[in-house]
């Protein structure tokens, strides 16, 4: 076993329970009632629902593994427990302004977690990511040097809160 520890937010936990417990009770069985639907049609070097099928069937197990991996070495985090700090650790609400003035609000969350798009209303980055490591232990006011879009810059953090996720 790992002695590599997995942060995750408790609504990251569920998500990956839940994919988990689909692929085990739901996903897998299917995949397997094809190939063998398929296996019992003959030839199986030409066989094209045999081959897919058994390929995916690889896919679920390799990702099953991972799964379990993730979730016997996960160590929870609940934000909303997180109460008056400070500083900026894992499972902040940090709001920073960039150089050019605009402001930007990041959920610091785990690697399995991570869905940043502003555009689409998604701010959750890796706390492990180069803007979640230069934000971890700041306090507001501080300014910190990252690479962002492929240029150095400095951010601000304006803004710390350890609210419950949405």
């Amino acid at each position: 076993m790992s002695d590599e520890i997995y942060y995750m937010t408790p609504r990251g936990y569920q998500a990956l329970a839940e994919e988990q417990d689909f692929l085990i009770h739901t996903e897998r069985p299917r995949i397997c009632e094809i190939v063998s639907w398929a296996a019992g049609n003959g030839d199986r070097s030409e066989n094209g629902d045999y081959i897919y099928n058994k390929k995916r069937l690889r896919e679920i197990d390799r990702r099953l593994r991972y799964l379990k991996k993730r979730l016997e070495n996960a160590k929870i985090v609940d934000p909303k427990d997180q109460q008056n700090l400070e500083r900026v650790y894992f499972g902040a609400t940090v709001t920073y302004a960039r150089e050019d003035n605009r402001e930007v609000t990041v959920h610091l969350v785990g690697v399995d977690e991570a869905d940043f798009d502003p555009k689409a209303g998604k701010t959750k980055i890796n706390w492990e990511s180069p803007v979640g490591k230069a934000l971890l232990k700041a306090e507001v006011g501080d300014i910190r040097k990252v690479r962002i879009d492929g240029a150095v810059e400095h951010i601000e953090v304006l803004e710390i809160s350890y609210m419950f996720e949405t």
